[in-house]
């Protein structure tokens, strides 16, 4: 069984905008029944399917997750015909720092203004030295899965309460 523990922060600042390049992510969803998230991305030049869903008895930074590389081409066609709107789009930057890998996803679109860091972790113990660039943890909220924001966009959220 394929476990994701990850911890998700909001960004300070633009300290971490030279430490890594950036490769554009976008992203839909597959509508189902079910508390299970289907998704299509296409990342650079590569294509994935992926599952994901809370792993029993667990909340917050456990899921299951299951990924498996498809052609782009197929993606891309998934994208178009398959997936809901509005879709993700995003630059992603990996950051190693202090041992850590680091992932910022800068959004854009219907999400511009919105920059969140993750880092995935072998155990949910795990500790690990925090960047200055790295603001308020969010990983337990759900409104900034991607998924939710798929649905709920960022530049909405005013709107919505």
């Amino acid at each position: 069984m394929a476990i994701e523990i990850e911890r998700k922060f909001l960004i300070n600042g633009e300290g971490w905008r030279n430490l890594g390049t950036g490769v554009r992510y976008r992203q839909g969803y597959i509508r189902t029944e079910n508390k299970t998230t289907v998704r299509v991305r296409v990342a650079g030049d590569k294509g994935y399917l992926t599952m994901k869903a809370l792993a029993e008895g667990s909340a917050g930074i456990h899921r299951l997750e299951y990924e498996y590389p498809i052609p782009r081409e197929d993606a891309e066609e998934m994208l178009e015909h398959l997936c809901d709107r509005p879709q993700i789009d995003k630059i992603r930057y990996r950051v190693n720092w202090k041992g850590t890998l680091w992932e910022i996803d800068e959004f854009s679109g219907e999400n511009e203004g919105l920059i969140v860091a993750e880092v995935e972790l072998a155990d949910a113990n795990q500790a690990i030295a925090l960047p200055d660039w790295v603001g308020e943890e969010v990983s337990e909220d759900a409104r900034y899965f991607n998924a939710y924001l798929a649905q709920h966009p960022y530049t909405q959220w005013e709107n919505e309460n």
